[in-house]
This record gives structure tokens, sequence and C-alpha cells, in this order.
């Protein structure tokens, strides 16, 4: 059969690449054409659009590229149609993809699956109406979810497992390194221990956070090494106007190896903060935005949901510090790093709550799960 995906950034591109192993082995004829990254063509098929040329990120960044945006989008749609997929799988970036879906089901029979769906429990919840209308199956990856779609909405939904389950667990299956060959391989500074710094996959992220984090956490340089995840499709160049005379490392596309060593990590939100805490490195979350005030009022009026890191939706309390808007600052981060980067009350009953969101998530086979159920709807299996 004809697969036709559309993941608009680094996380989507991981786990598509996934979903694509695992239809395959489902699906020894599977065909597939998408819209992704790296890791998608790794597994083959042909590429339309790199996720780079789709991920904009804030009011101004979209308004500013909202030809180009307009143009993929266009561009999307026309390639759907002339190649008549048996299916199209959208992968979370919901501002795109659900336009995409209101496109064909106005316009063709093509069946719309979404795998890791839209966080309209976290705000937009009236997008439920599109969902009800325009998507024929939805694949969940989060357990809370199951309540708010078939409870609140009565929207039946496919609660499959969470895909970064499958993926830290693959990566931990093969990864042999120990933290002193990590350390010499790239060169850092032996005998102290790895702080990780993730500061986002998209460059207004890294612009906003970057700077707070690297001064927060260059107050233990003496004693750690700071070593920063650079993201997919970041130039080092981009890097360098915010590293400055920090003593910092860029690793590229080492995120798993590094978290495997970290001793504590800051971590901007999302599936990150998830990660990091299935590799059981303490965290903090941090998210600054301009305006950080009226950020935070408007997020107590607006968002839904108490948290904003996965890591405390899943477990349902506050297992991570978030530091969000205003509180997202230097003073702010160092002390919580403090905190964690030594053997504390606060670092043992954050690692004791990691434990309780992978009891809570479930077993890895997220990808096999829903790419069974996928196949199996499509050719009408029992």
């Amino acid at each position: 059969m004809k697969y036709y995906l559309i993941a608009g950034e680094a996380s989507g591109d991981l786990h598509a690449s996934n979903l694509m192993k695992a239809l395959k082995t489902e699906d020894s004829q599977a065909d597939f054409r998408f819209f992704g990254g790296d890791l998608m063509s790794a597994v083959g098929g042909t590429r339309v659009k790199h996720y780079r040329e789709l991920a904009y990120m804030g009011f101004i960044p979209v308004l500013l590229h909202l030809r180009t945006i307009l143009s993929n989008m266009s561009l999307c749609k026309r390639d759907i149609v002339e190649w008549k997929p048996d299916v199209v799988i959208l992968i979370d970036y919901p501002g795109f993809n659900l336009d995409i879906a209101k496109y064909l089901r106005i316009n063709t029979q093509i069946p719309v699956y979404y795998y890791i769906s839209p966080k309209i429990w976290a705000w937009k919840e009236y997008r439920i109406k599109n969902i009800k209308r325009d998507i024929d199956s939805l694949f969940s990856i989060l357990p809370f979810e199951v309540d708010f779609f078939e409870k609140k909405h009565h929207y039946p939904i496919h609660y499959v497992g969470n895909p970064c389950v499958d993926a830290v667990a693959t990566f931990k299956e093969s990864y042999t390194e120990s933290t002193q060959e990590f350390i010499t391989r790239h060169q850092l500074q032996p005998e102290k221990p790895l702080i990780a710094l993730l500061a986002g996959s998209r460059k207004q992220e890294i612009k906003d956070n970057l700077p707070q984090m690297l001064e927060a956490a260059s107050t233990f340089a003496s004693t750690h090494q700071l070593v920063l995840a650079g993201a997919p499709g970041i130039n080092p160049e981009f890097y360098a106007q915010y590293v400055g005379n920090h003593q910092v490392k860029i690793v590229f596309g080492e995120t798993y190896p590094l978290l495997s060593h970290a001793r504590v990590a800051l971590v901007t939100s999302g599936t990150a903060t998830l990660e990091t805490a299935l590799f059981r490195v303490p965290q903090v979350v941090c998210y600054y935005t301009a305006m950080g005030k009226v950020v935070s009022f408007l997020r107590s009026k607006f968002l839904k949901v108490p948290y904003i890191s996965l890591v405390n939706l899943v477990a349902g309390h506050g297992v991570v510090k978030e530091l969000v808007a205003h509180l997202m600052n230097v003073d702010n981060v160092r002390a919580e790093l403090t905190d964690l980067i030594y053997d504390t009350p606060e670092r043992a009953l954050m690692l004791k709550g990691y434990d309780e969101c992978l009891r809570i998530l479930g077993p890895a086979g997220a990808s096999e799960k829903a790419a069974h159920e996928m196949v199996r709807k499509l050719t009408n299996r029992p």
C-alpha cells in the first residue's frame, strides 16, 4: 500500500521513522512519500520537503514566512492528490496538518489517520470539531488523552503507548559506550560530570532560552562540563552567536548518547522533557518568553492544563520544576540546578517520579501497535 506521511519537526521525524519501520513489517509492499526529515529518509521512500522548510514557531516568524508556509501547504495538497495514497498519516504539527485533513475530506476519499494527536487538551480545544469531522482514526501516545477524547468529547481513539519509550529502549539495547569513552571521543574535560543543555529544535526556542541556560549552568563550569545538544538542521554558526565565551561543547546528532552520560539537564519543554526522564536525568524545564508576566497571566486564563512538560502531565503532579515565562531567569535556573546536581532529597524525589511516569506510560511497542492497527483498518482485517 501507499502511505503519505507529514511530520513538521524533529520529534515528528523520529516517531514517523519508527512508525514507517513498523509499517514495513506489517506490509512488505509499503511505499512511502512524505514531508519529513533525515530519519524518515533513511527508512526509504520519497521525501517531498524537509521539515526545516516548515518549522516556523511564533506569531512573527509565521507572519514573515506566511508565503512560504502557504506555498508548502498548496504543494502538499497537490502532491497527495496526484500520488493517490491509500492513506495519509499526520504526525502532530496541527496548524499545518489539520488544514491538510480538511482539504482531503472535501476533495478526496483518502482516509486520514492522525498519529501523535494535537494537544488540544492544553489549548485550542475548539479544534475537536475539526478532528471529529476530518480525521478517520486518531492514535494517541499519552494515556490521559483517552479520558479527554472519549469521555469528555465522545470521540473514540486508539491509545498505543508512547513512542519515546520505544525510541529510548531501542537506543539503550545497542548503545555500549562508557562515559569515559564519550568524554574522550568528544574531547571533553575528563573527570567532570556533564550538564546537558537541550535548548529546543527551533531557532526561536534556542534564541529565547540558550543564553540564560548557559549563564546559569556556567556557575558550575569549574566542576562540571557543559554540553549542548545541537538540533538537527541548525548550523553551528547559529549557536556561536549565543555561546560567546562560555565553556561549552556542542555535539550534533547525539542527544541520546549525551543524556546517557549526563548528571543533570536543562531542557526546553517538549518531547525532550519526557526523553530526559526516560534516561533518568534530573532536569529543569526552561521556557522563556518575552513579556513573561503578561504571558503567565494569559496562560492562567487560557491554558487548560496545569503543566507544560509531558513529565508532569503524565504523572499528574509536579515531578519536575517548570520555569516558564517570567519564572525563567538565571537566578531561578541556578537555584534549581543546585538542588539537583548533587545527591539531594530533591534529586531522589524526582527520580522516583520518573519511575512513576514510566509505569503509567506502559511498555515499549507504540510504533508496532499503531502500525498493526492502521494496516488492520486499511485491509479490513479482523
